[in-house]
C-alpha cells in the first residue's frame, strides 16, 4: 500500500485530477481522504479557470478568425501616483495562448505578478515597454503623457501588431487598427498580459527610486498618494521624480 506521502507527491505531480480521484476515493485513510478533497477542489479551480480563459480570449479569437496573426494588447500603469513615470506595455501572445492566471494586474498578488511576468516574457512573441516621466506628465498632462508612453511601447516592439486591443482608450496618431475595451485588462488576455508587464516594470523602477529617495517609502507606495507619502512630502519637500501637477493641491514649492 502506498504511503500518504507518496500519494501526496502523486497529487502534486498529477496531470489528471479525475484519474487521481478515481484511484483514491475509496481509500478510507483520513490523510488520503483529505488529499482526494484537495484534488476535487483543484479540479474545480482548474475548470473555472479554463472557463475564464475561454472568455478572456474571445477578442483574440475574433481577430484570429479574420486572419490577423499579430494581435497586440496594450495597457498602462501609473496614471494616478504623485511620483514616478507612467509605464505602458504592449504584448503579442502566441496564437491560441492560454496562460493560466493572467488577469488585471491589480487583482493579483505581488508574487503572482512576478511569476506571470516571467512566463509572459518567455512565451510572448513580442513585448514593448514605453514610459513618460514626471516632467512630461507635468508638461503635457497625464492623458497625453499616457499616449506618449503607449506610442513608445509600440516603437519598442520587435514585431508590429496588425491589430491592437487597448484598455479603455483609443490611441491617437497611430496607423494600427485598434479596439478600445472598457476594463480590458480583465476581459482580454493580451491586455491583461500587458497590464502585468507594465505593473511589474513600474514597481521595479519605483523600488530603485526608493534607494535614492528613501524618505518617501516608494518601495511600499510605488508613488501613490498614501497618507504617509503626503506627510513625507510636507516634511521633506518634493524630490526630482514628483509630479508637481499632482501635488500642488496640498504642497507648493
Amino acid at each position: 500500500m502506498k504511503s500518504i506521502a507518496e500519494i501526496k507527491n502523486e497529487l502534486d505531480m498529477c496531470g489528471s485530477y479525475d484519474d487521481f480521484i478515481a484511484e483514491y476515493e475509496a481509500d478510507s485513510r483520513s490523510g488520503v481522504r483529505r488529499l482526494v478533497f484537495q484534488a476535487q477542489r483543484k479540479k474545480e479551480s482548474h475548470e473555472a479557470e479554463q472557463k475564464r480563459l475561454d472568455t478572456i480570449t474571445l477578442y483574440e479569437k475574433k481577430y484570429c478568425n479574420k486572419g490577423i496573426e499579430y494581435i497586440g494588447g496594450i495597457d498602462e500603469v501609473g496614471r494616478g501616483p504623485y511620483a514616478g513615470p507612467v509605464v505602458a506595455a504592449c504584448v503579442i501572445l502566441q496564437k491560441g495562448s492560454r496562460i493560466e492566471g493572467i488577469n488585471d494586474s491589480k487583482k493579483l498578488s505581488l508574487k503572482k505578478r512576478e511569476e506571470l511576468f516571467d512566463i509572459i516574457t518567455e512565451k510572448a512573441l513580442s513585448i514593448g515597454i514605453g514610459m513618460a516621466d514626471n516632467q512630461e506628465i507635468d508638461r503635457l498632462n497625464i492623458l497625453q503623457a499616457t499616449y506618449k508612453a503607449m506610442e513608445r511601447a509600440l516603437e519598442n516592439m520587435t514585431l508590429k501588431p496588425q491589430q491592437l486591443l487597448v484598455d479603455a482608450v483609443t490611441i491617437p496618431n497611430i496607423d494600427i487598427p485598434q479596439e478600445a475595451i472598457i476594463k480590458g485588462d480583465a476581459k482580454s488576455i493580451s491586455i491583461g498580459a500587458a497590464s502585468i508587464i507594465a505593473k511589474v516594470t513600474r514597481d521595479r523602477i519605483m523600488t530603485k527610486y526608493a534607494e535614492k529617495y528613501p524618505e518617501y517609502g516608494f518601495e511600499k507606495n510605488v508613488g501613490y498618494g498614501t497618507r504617509e507619502h503626503e506627510e513625507a512630502i510636507i516634511k521633506h519637500g518634493l524630490c526630482p521624480i514628483h509630479r508637481r501637477s499632482f501635488t500642488h493641491k496640498f504642497y507648493e514649492q
